[in-house]
């Protein structure tokens, strides 16, 4: 072999290397994006995927009870008062014009010692608005709440659970945790009493930690409530307000949602 031929060949050689390194690197990336989406938006260099909460890792036997307020304010007064007979502190998630129209339900469920989260101003589907739109929909709801008793609000559910990174990126810059579900009681679709308590008390994903949706000013769900929170509590279920169950320091989510503490 002439020197040509063999400079020829090295050339062939380190082309198809560097081929070969190339597609072991996407091959290995993509691995890690069905393992864990925020490794690897981490390992390549880009801005992390951003993931809502959907539930918590805790060897405690307990869930967390959370509401969506957007509609009448029929059933709020039997609803707080089976929360209070089963020792539960709740998460009641607040549309900013449903707090306009009804500041004294609002000052009930804060002053029954509930928590109040933000579910925007105006129950927008979050992910078509632009950055802007974003920002103001969460800051809108917040000065509401602010405005009425005086609180800063830092737990913020998307209506409809309608969310993406760039959701999630935003409420973070406003001080904000999303919080989405792992046990979503179906409440809205009127199905009965007995729906609801065998959609939440027999859920596959109901475990240590499971944040559970329900919404008021439905048909069914303070008839069911008393029920449900019974068959919770004859599972060893106990119920943990929301900003105790979540980690706000040194956490991870993992590609379910499911947050824990960081394991670096």
């Amino acid at each position: 072999m002439n020197i040509d031929d063999l400079s020829n060949h090295i050339t062939k050689h380190t082309k198809y290397f560097k081929y070969l390194i190339a597609i072991t690197f996407t091959l290995a990336v993509s691995i890690l994006i069905l393992e864990n989406k925020t490794a690897v938006l981490a390992f390549v260099g880009v801005s992390v995927n951003e993931l809502p909460i959907y539930s918590v890792e805790t060897t405690e036997k307990v869930v967390s009870i959370t509401f969506d307020s957007a509609w009448s304010t029929d059933d709020l007064d039997e609803i707080l008062k089976i929360l209070e007979s089963h020792n539960c502190v709740a998460t009641f998630f607040v549309e900013g014009n449903w707090a306009d129209n009804n500041p004294d339900a609002v000052k009930k469920i804060h002053d029954q010692g509930h928590i109040l989260g933000n579910h925007g101003a105006n129950h927008k589907h979050m992910t078509q608005l632009s950055e802007a739109q974003m920002l103001a929909e969460i800051q809108g709801c917040h000065d509401n709440i602010k405005e009425l008793i005086g609180i800063d609000m830092n737990l913020f559910r998307a209506p409809y659970g309608d969310y993406n990174e760039i959701v999630v990126a935003k409420a973070k810059e406003l001080g904000y945790n999303t919080i989405q579900w792992d046990v979503d009681s179906l409440d809205w679709k009127d199905y009965g009493v007995e729906s609801i308590v065998d959609t939440v008390c027999n859920h596959e994903n109901l475990k240590n930690g499971s944040i559970i949706l329900l919404h008021n000013g439905t048909k069914y769900t303070a008839k069911a409530l008393d029920k449900m929170l019974s068959n919770l509590e004859a599972q060893g279920y106990s119920f943990i307000p929301l900003d105790q169950l979540i980690i706000t320091v040194d956490y991870e989510i993992d590609h379910t949602g499911r947050q824990s503490k960081s394991k670096n």
